[in-house]
């Protein structure tokens, strides 16, 4: 893909986008089962939930540009959910691997919340009104996923992970 214009660079961080919620749609269930706190797994449910919404706005955004979604990888996320993966395969205490499962979690969060404010500002500047509000709950949402994941963290993972 050639870069251009601002246009190209923001289907280009679409797209990279749309695969990164794709991969997530895929490996959230995972994160679930492995999560042995309830409140964990609840919120890895929820924020699968979430996420297939995020892809479907992603959709309604390239229908509305006219342009496919497909065609990129994102590498920063495969990345991401490879370590992720390799959380779920270690061996130990189940409150120390919720605790390394947040960790995991939230650097996924931060990488979205990165994103999605980045082509926000690309939509605002190209004029794309609809396309701002629809990043812009997104975005929100994503910033509450990781709100959610800190809580959970503080509230009682961190300090039975302590205690093993």
């Amino acid at each position: 893909m050639k870069l251009e214009s601002l246009k190209d660079l923001y289907l280009e961080q679409l797209k990279d986008l749309y695969s990164a919620e794709t991969q997530l749609v895929e490996a959230l269930p995972k994160m679930a089962e492995a999560a042995s706190a309830s409140d964990l797994r609840k919120a890895f449910t929820d924020h699968l939930r979430q996420t297939n919404e995020h892809v479907s706005r992603l959709e309604r955004i390239f229908q509305d540009l006219q342009e496919k979604p497909k065609g990129h990888t994102c590498e920063g996320m495969k990345g991401l959910i490879k370590e992720g993966e390799e959380m779920i395969k270690m061996k130990g205490d189940p409150s120390v691997l919720d605790a390394g499962l947040i960790a995991a979690a939230q650097r996924v969060e931060h990488y979205e919340i990165a994103g999605y404010g980045t082509v926000r500002t690309y939509a605002e500047l190209l004029g794309r009104d609809e396309h701002v509000s629809l990043l812009e709950r997104t975005l929100q949402e994503e910033e509450e996923t990781d709100e959610r994941l800190t809580e959970l963290a503080l509230s009682h993972v961190n300090e039975e992970a302590l205690v093993r």
